[in-house]
């Protein structure tokens, strides 16, 4: 049994959050790079030269990329084989609060959702899993509110097909409109409960790959047609990819969550 310290998963998550918050994701930028060489519209194509040159200043000078630093989610994925020493909630909400204040990042977390108090650093959402092995995978993920705002989740009968789940998608984004920054990169949950459906939606962010499946292929191309393009100015990028991720349901269900990011999708992971 692999014995990890409560103290070093703090100070991974510290690194990571300043990590996610200041180094825009290189597939991600890599997407952004192309979106530019392919754009034709004036306004859209300096449009994406801005978000370019934003995230390479963000990146040398170490300031956050987005003045929104988000509610930051952490994943972690924790090996069977580790035994934690210490309070694990405890130094993931204190590696965020060291980060963030570090990278003096804006404090957004009101504790009290109804009561809307003084906000802070505290109350980050953690999901973890457990896997095979002796190691620990922490990603942290700064999910701004401009674009989770947009977030829709779908409870469809189980005879819906698949032309439907796609429409839902489609005015999904069309309704995001040009309110939460794009290009957006979608992420898809199908299956599951409607809670698991929204976590898969959000997992599907983190996807990094080369092949596009073809149901991603044709739903990024219809995306693109709606012509909202960066920041709302028009053009071919309103949509940088599109990823889905599915798993198992109900007999009598079929829940379809949409998770939108803006062209800032923020993560970093780590293993210990």
């Amino acid at each position: 049994m692999r014995i990890i310290k409560a103290r070093e998963i703090a100070e991974t998550v510290a690194k990571l959050s300043l990590k996610a918050n200041c180094s825009l994701r290189p597939d991600v930028l890599e997407k952004i790079r192309l979106a530019f060489k392919k754009e034709s519209d004036k306004r859209a194509k300096a449009a994406l030269e801005s978000i370019i040159k934003n995230a390479g200043i963000a990146r040398r000078e170490k300031l956050a990329i987005c003045q929104d630093t988000g509610l930051p989610i952490v994943f972690i994925d924790i090996g069977q084989d580790v035994s934690i020493k210490g309070d694990l909630k405890k130094a993931i909400n204190r590696g965020i609060a060291l980060g963030y204040r570090k990278g003096s990042f804006r404090e957004s977390i009101v504790r009290d959702p109804l009561a809307r108090s003084k906000p802070g650093y505290e109350g980050v959402v953690i999901h973890t899993e457990i896997t095979r092995g002796n190691k620990i995978k922490i990603t942290v993920m700064p999910k701004g509110f401009g674009c989770e705002n947009k977030s829709l989740l779908k409870m469809f009968l189980p005879t819906a097909g698949t032309g439907q789940i796609k429409k839902f998608i489609i005015d999904a984004v069309k309704s995001a409109g040009p309110d939460a920054c794009p290009p957006y990169i979608v992420g898809v949950g199908i299956g599951g409960t409607a809670d698991y459906a929204s976590l898969l939606a959000k997992k599907a962010l983190l996807k990094r790959k080369g092949t596009v499946p073809y149901l991603e292929k044709v739903l990024l191309k219809e995306l693109n047609q709606l012509k909202i393009g960066p920041m709302g100015l028009g053009g071919k990028s309103t949509c940088l990819a599109i990823n889905i991720e599915t798993c198992p349901t109900h007999i009598a269900g079929l829940p379809v969550a949409v998770n939108i990011s803006c062209h800032a999708l923020r993560s970093a992971t780590k293993i210990l």
